[in-house]
């Protein structure tokens, strides 16, 4: 059934504040330049804040320093952004995947499942695994022996956790992710390789999302631990025994190699890689395909390879399309210098 709020009610879930008509019945959020009369829209960057004349919009969330240069019902608030991604959730709910467990599912009679959760065709649950309640399962999922699902948890279609891994409560993992795969170790024996067992746990703590066809590696014999509240994109690889702090943000094909250590609040850009073995502090940005080969210290913004602050890679990068001029120009200078100094030195002579 579609959802519908008046303004007021709105800006009762944002903590925000009206401006106009506080009645006004909203069913949906769309752009700006999409929106109509029913819907609210939102403002979150400057830069499309020419579209506001157009706009259909029956209110608009808005910082407060736009509450006067507009002539219909708003919804003030110091983050647009955060309040849209409020109002847009409200609307939507949540993917729902029925209740109760499917007759198509296989579930070992040894495993531990709450009476509230949902587990759809195609599941399999190991023997001693444990289903916390809440938690929904899209079809073919497989939960390994003895791995922990928490509560209120969210696990999309095709999702493999492997045996022993725990995941916390409000965990979210998109279609084909893997939790608990064997991280890389060989040891070499002449030409071949044996392969090294790979005995630790995978740990995702509380709020955690992994993306869709994103790995992350159990440990050697120790753990892999993804901190609170962490945000992983599609087509992540994350290695064993790789630590990464709470409420970090990893972007689509980040890769971090083995035993590497992240810190709170790191965010790092597509493509970008961390080597083995090395530590990054926290509130540390690392740009689009950048590569920390090396330990970093807290609070800083990184870009290149090699690794140099971002505002100097941003001059260095500006000079690359000018490198064959710059070139030529000193080839110039070095032959006009030659020939200088060859007059010196007939004069000296």
């Amino acid at each position: 059934m579609a959802k519908s709020a008046t303004l007021a009610e709105l800006a009762e879930l944002v903590g925000g504040k009206v401006i106009g008509d506080p009645g006004v019945v909203l069913t949906g959020v769309a752009p700006l330049d999409l929106a109509g009369s029913g819907q609210i829209s939102f403002l979150t960057n400057p830069k499309y804040r020419s579209k506001l004349a157009d706009c259909g919009a029956g209110a608009i969330i808005v910082h407060p320093g736009l509450e006067h240069e507009l002539d219909r019902p708003l919804l003030l608030v110091k983050n647009p952004y955060l309040a849209f991604a409020k109002v847009l959730s409200w609307f939507v709910g949540d993917v729902e995947a029925g209740y109760g467990v499917s007759p198509q599912a296989h579930v070992d009679p040894q495993a531990r499942v709450a009476d509230d959760v949902a587990i759809s065709p195609g599941c399999v649950i190991g023997a001693g695994a444990t289903i916390g309640r809440g938690s929904r399962l899209h079809p073919n999922v497989v939960i390994y022996p003895e791995a922990v699902i928490g509560e209120d948890c969210l696990l999309h279609a095709n999702v493999t956790v492997r045996e022993g891994c725990l995941l916390g409560n409000r965990v979210i993992l998109q279609p084909g992710a893997v939790i608990g795969s064997d991280g890389f170790g060989y040891a070499p024996d002449g030409e071949v390789y044996f392969k090294i067992p790979q005995v630790g746990r995978v740990i995702l703590e509380d709020d955690v999302e992994i993306g869709a066809c994103a790995c992350v590696d159990r440990g050697t014999l120790g753990d892999t631990r993804i901190g609170r509240g962490c945000k992983i994109d599609n087509q992540v690889h994350i290695a064993h025994n790789v630590e990464v702090g709470e409420h970090s943000v990893l972007t689509a094909q980040v890769g971090v190699a083995g035993s590497a250590r992240i810190g709170r609040h790191a965010i790092f850009g597509g493509q970008s890689a961390v080597a083995g073995h090395v530590r990054v502090g926290d509130n540390v940005t690392v740009a689009g395909r950048g590569g920390v080969t090396r330990n970093v210290e807290d609070n800083q913004n990184l870009a290149g390879l090699p690794m140099q602050p971002h505002r100097e890679w941003l001059k260095s990068s500006m000079c690359l399309p000018h490198l064959p001029e710059m070139r030529r120009e000193l080839q110039r200078l070095k032959q006009q210098l030659a020939e200088l100094q060859g007059k010196l030195d007939k004069e000296q002579g």
